[in-house]
């Protein structure tokens, strides 16, 4: 594996242009400071240095945020825009992401660390797509008209109809693992419905949002309809969950913060959506073409730094092919080149803060007290940025912290299985989670068979990490409530009332 290049890559015009200017929050369609006054860094994970300021929104910024998207989602030219109009709309900001994607990209990989290539070709391409997709869904939402017989008033006859409208006011939290790209799931879907937003984004990776912001006021999207706040999940994140003017709360982060979340919902038992953690299953059957299902296992766990929440964290391999599979899956770990985003040869750059860096540095240090061995990988490096190898675990078994707990950060243990039997399926469901689980195998019947009885919201079939914005995605268990992408997310961000009227 190669070393970490010490070369510092420089940023696109446009991109350094806007990381120059301190950047504010976005509140009833201008740029404003914090109340406080107060900014805080962006830091540069490849390099641990700044590279930007942002303005420190807490409370009293929420309140403002809240009172602007009530008042756009009451009184404002949102309410009374025409559904085919609020489509195109939606599809315009689509088309300018793509416009922009170069700088989008760039400053996704500033932000977050990620390979500048892969968030041109993944985040930027799919944030678009998001938005594109669900334009069109504007003018497809509509009632049902249904037949009653009131048994109570035989003789009398009703009409009746569902309407589906907007929830409301809602506030949207979102993480640093996919930022431009999870903005782009919680607000296209709600400015599909007609909802208005308080958008609060992660203090690690703010800066594609905040370009999101200038790009969604170059669409023409009305003052107030999304409001955009940086800060702290414990001041200004937890003041939006709790905020007894938000009708519905959707967030995207971890199991722990989730639970806070939903707690702090209860006030005015707002509605709560949550896609958060997992530990997913990636099972590999003796039969499974290993020319794919080798490589598929590392992008399982390998795509974003093993950042991600769907991860295919657990490899369970039947026992004739475990060697073969893990001295593989080792090898494509051993070939993935460290460095910068930026650096168009990087295949894989640093976890997003110091913070995860020395969380995933403790769960490796944890499996080798517990017994784990790295085959590949199993350190961190040196020098500047929050770099940790892409590891392969073994000998790791139920009960370590490795195998059950979500580190978030490149590392998969390793296990093998005897053969495809109740007990596999025990094993990968024996999981507080339920996000997602990849299959390899060539027996169609097998794979249809085990894809039932896994408990996850996504299966995988010789493959992993597949989305569109048609599917929904989310899970059982502890990974969450609702589902994101697909009409399925349109609940989210929907009441439906029924009118009846006595003809």
């Amino acid at each position: 594996m190669s070393a970490v290049p010490k070369e510092v890559f420089t940023v696109g015009a446009a991109a350094a242009k806007f990381i120059a200017k301190p950047r504010q929050l976005l509140i009833d369609g201008k740029w404003t400071n914090a109340e406080s006054g107060k900014t805080f860094p962006v830091i540069n994970p490849a390099t641990g240095e700044q590279i930007a300021r942002v303005a420190e929104g807490d409370k009293a910024d929420v309140d403002k945020a809240v009172k602007a998207a009530r008042k756009a989602f009451e009184t404002g030219p949102w309410p009374a825009m025409s559904r085919s109009d609020r489509g195109k709309l939606l599809h315009r900001i689509g088309d300018l992401m793509l416009k922009y994607a170069d700088e989008l990209a760039e400053l996704e990989s500033l932000d977050n660390g990620k390979p500048v290539a892969v968030a041109r070709a993944a985040d930027v391409a799919l944030s678009a797509d998001m938005f594109h997709y669900m334009s069109g869904w504007a003018t497809k939402r509509h009632g049902v008209t249904l037949p009653v017989d009131c048994l109570y008033t035989p003789g009398v006859q009703y009409h009746s109809y569902t309407r589906p409208e907007p929830v409301g006011v809602v506030g949207q939290i979102i993480p640093w693992n996919f930022p431009l790209l999870m903005a782009a799931w919680k607000l296209a879907p709600a400015l599909t419905m007609g909802c208005t937003v308080v958008l609060k984004v992660a203090e690690e990776t703010p800066l594609s949002a905040l370009r999101l912001g200038e790009i969604m006021q170059e669409a023409g999207l009305p003052a107030g309809v999304v409001n955009i706040i940086t800060g702290f999940g414990e001041t200004a994140g937890a003041a939006l969950a709790a905020h007894p003017d938000v009708d519905k709360i959707a967030f995207t982060g971890s199991t722990e913060v989730g639970r806070l979340i939903v707690k702090a919902a209860t006030n005015n038992l707002k509605k709560v959506s949550l896609e958060l953690g997992g530990k997913s299953p990636n099972i590999i059957l003796a039969d499974a073409d290993l020319e794919t299902a080798i490589p598929g296992a590392a992008s399982a766990i390998f795509f974003n730094h093993g950042q991600c929440c769907c991860a295919g964290s657990r490899l369970y391999v039947e026992q004739k092919i475990f060697d073969q599979v893990v001295e593989g899956v080792s090898e494509e770990a051993k070939k993935i080149k460290l460095g910068p985003g930026l650096d168009p040869s990087t295949q894989m750059g640093p976890l997003v803060s110091e913070i995860q860096f020395s969380r995933v540095c403790g769960f490796l240090e944890s499996g080798f007290r517990e017994g784990a061995k790295a085959i590949a990988g199993g350190k961190k490096r040196e020098g500047k940025g929050f770099f940790v190898e892409p590891t392969v675990l073994v000998d790791a078994k139920p009960g370590m912290k490795v195998v059950d707990e979500e580190i978030f950060g490149p590392v998969v243990t390793a296990m093998p299985f005897r053969q495809f039997d109740d007990e596999l399926v025990r094993q990968a469901n024996n999981t507080i989670y339920g996000l997602a689980a990849g299959i390899w195998t060539r027996d169609v019947s097998k794979a249809h068979a085990l894809a039932a009885r896994l408990k996850a919201g996504t299966v995988w079939i010789n493959c992993f990490n597949i989305f569109d914005a048609s599917l929904p995605f989310g899970g059982y268990k502890q990974s969450g409530w609702g589902r994101e992408m697909g009409e399925a997310v349109l609940e989210n961000y929907t009441e439906s009332k029924a009118v009846t009227v006595r003809i």
